[in-house]
């Protein structure tokens, strides 16, 4: 036999005999013994860590690992989820599975389990479950989006940041917005983003969420009652990643477009104009816009100045979109940073101080 001939035997007999062992990996999944059935879902939570291949070849396993959800022994609980969330991972087919095959019940009723590794894990199954938009309707249409609240008032720090993913999600449908801000989320979702890292994806999906609920009166308010709250935001304008600085950017958009009048001296006294105006140059399309028309909306500050740095300020901040679209766009919006830095020295300085204010040891 030619020895193609053979490679090709003795490779075709080594996807046999795997396909075959992860045959035999699903038949031990749904065994009626409980020692096997945790071994074989341990099993599929190693395979399925990074392999797709596995993720594909043992969905089978996902309606025997659902069962186990229901099985009375936490430990079964654990590894099932387990195994579950790493078959989901960057799966649509089985995200959608998982939910058919009726995972959600217990999934939700994990939310509330006195276990924090049984809440931790659920929290991050409807994470990942949440991604796909023909689960969302279904999980919305349970509690899920209370109790995830309530998981970001006391869950632990890893609970906390995939309840916020879970429902930035979920913020996704327009229906939601209302149960989410009825939850009181906002002042968790303030205590958050001012702890955080600012270029973080938590404070990324923080400021998305701020931004969606900003369209309403009440999620306005929550917003400027929490302490340091439109800081924050303007901190992720300064500091966040470009996605974040979109969304923060946003959400003081809406604020401002809602009542000018109401919420410019608000958000002017945090020292957000420096900030916004670098967006001008270095933001993504959408916050580059943003930024124009929030700069547009400030334009006649109420601050005490002295005539020469109101009519800067002023001449600075109405050229600033008339010029952006000159071939020359960048440097003339680098030369009106400088200037505006200067002229806003006030604000900046407060800005900071306000920060070593908080950083600051107390002296003993």
């Amino acid at each position: 036999m030619d020895s193609w001939k053979l490679a090709a035997g003795e490779d075709s007999g080594v996807r046999v005999a795997a396909a075959e062992a992860l045959e035999s990996i699903v038949k031990r999944v749904g065994s009626t013994e409980k020692e096997t059935r945790v071994d074989a879902a341990r099993e599929i939570r190693r395979l399925t860590k990074t392999s797709a291949r596995h993720r594909r070849h043992l969905s089978g396993a996902i309606e025997p690992l659902v069962r186990m959800l229901r099985d009375e022994k936490p430990e079964c609980n654990e590894v099932a989820i387990l195994a579950l969330l790493n078959l989901a991972v960057k799966d649509e087919r089985n995200k959608i599975k998982i939910i058919d095959a009726g995972a959600l019940d217990p999934l939700i009723f994990f939310l509330q389990s006195t276990n924090s590794n049984l809440q931790e894990y659920a929290t991050a199954a409807l994470l990942t479950l949440s991604a796909t938009s023909v689960n969302k309707p279904i999980i919305s249409s349970t509690n899920a989006i209370l109790l995830l609240v309530k998981i970001l008032n006391d869950g632990s720090p890893q609970s906390r940041i995939d309840s916020i993913m879970a429902l930035y999600n979920l913020s996704t449908i327009p229906g939601n917005l209302e149960t989410i801000l009825g939850s009181q989320t906002i002042p968790s979702l303030i205590t958050v983003l001012k702890s955080c890292k600012k270029s973080s994806r938590t404070a990324e999906k923080c400021c998305a969420i701020l931004e969606s609920l900003a369209v309403f009166d009440d999620g306005r308010i929550a917003l400027i009652s929490e302490e340091g709250g439109v800081l924050a935001l303007v901190e992720v304008i300064e500091d966040g990643s470009l996605r974040g600085r979109e969304y923060a950017v946003g959400a003081l958009l809406t604020m401002c477009e809602s009542d000018r009048n109401r919420y410019r001296e608000i958000i002017l006294k945090e020292g957000v104009i420096p900030g916004l105006l670098e967006l001008t140059v270095h933001g993504t399309p959408k916050s580059q816009l943003k930024s124009k028309k929030l700069l547009h909306l400030l334009r006649k500050s109420p601050y005490q100045r002295s005539e020469l740095e109101a009519d800067a300020l002023e001449n600075i901040v109405c050229s600033i979109a008339s010029r952006m679209d000159g071939e020359d766009c960048a440097g003339n919006a680098k030369k009106m940073l400088a200037e505006m830095v200067q002229v806003s020295m006030e604000q900046s300085l407060r800005h900071l101080n306000q920060r070593a204010l908080v950083c600051t040891p107390a002296k003993k």
